[in-house]
């Protein structure tokens, strides 16, 4: 069964504590955190996810699950770790070379979390395929980082196919998540696609009934 990491990204502060409620009783399985920086992409989220992360941690036992779209992946990796996330993904794209990303990868397992690695639509999947030994999920993101709402990239799901190929083929142990336009009637296709993991955004949290939109979610 697939699961559902629930992103809070468009989720008003006033409307927040009845959402997060929601979420948590429809089952979700993680919260999903957008951070960003208004520099790796235009919106900035930081304030807003530092607050609801310290939040959700005080009241609820289930998984932050970290997503980082910023250009200073240390310092914000070092903002969160308070937190205390189940996993803490950051941009291939944000960092220079190889080296860089090997030295990210080490600080956030050092800091006791798990890693994880995103590409944005434009970037070939192989070339994360050399870090794949070394963290424990790959994010391909289904539509440009930055923006809730957006509609899925049917594309990238051959992204996934082929990153899943990869994996079975290397007999790698690495969860795949989707980011982006996920929601009841396309989740089918990007779990037959080869996905562990789907965030869902709006598709989610702006349904009239979480249980059951969660339930349909979770039923492919």
């Amino acid at each position: 069964m697939v699961e559902i990491s629930a992103s809070i990204l468009t989720i008003e502060k006033e409307n927040s504590i009845k959402k997060f409620y929601e979420l948590e009783t429809a089952k979700t399985d993680y919260f999903h955190i957008d951070v960003m920086d208004g520099k790796f992409v235009p919106k900035n989220t930081t304030a807003q996810m530092i607050e609801y992360s310290e939040y959700l941690k005080q009241i609820s036992s289930i998984p932050l699950d970290v997503h980082l779209m910023v250009e200073d992946v240390k310092t914000w990796t070092l903002a969160f770790l308070g937190v205390s996330p189940n996993i803490i993904t950051f941009h291939v794209e944000a960092l220079k070379n190889e080296e860089a990303v090997m030295e990210v990868i080490k600080f956030i397992k050092d800091s006791g979390i798990k890693v994880g690695i995103s590409v944005k639509p434009n970037t070939p999947i192989e070339e994360i395929y050399k870090y794949l030994p070394y963290i424990h999920m790959v994010l391909v993101m289904t539509v440009e980082p930055g923006l809730g709402g957006q509609s899925l990239i049917p594309e990238m799901l051959e992204k996934v196919k082929k990153l899943k190929q990869h994996i079975t083929k290397n007999n790698l142990e690495i969860d795949i998540e989707v980011d982006g336009g996920i929601k009841v009637s396309n989740i089918k296709d990007a779990v037959d696609a080869g996905i562990d993991i789907a965030v869902v955004g709006t598709g989610l949290t702006s349904s009239e009934n979480m249980a059951e939109t969660m339930k349909q979610l979770k039923s492919n």
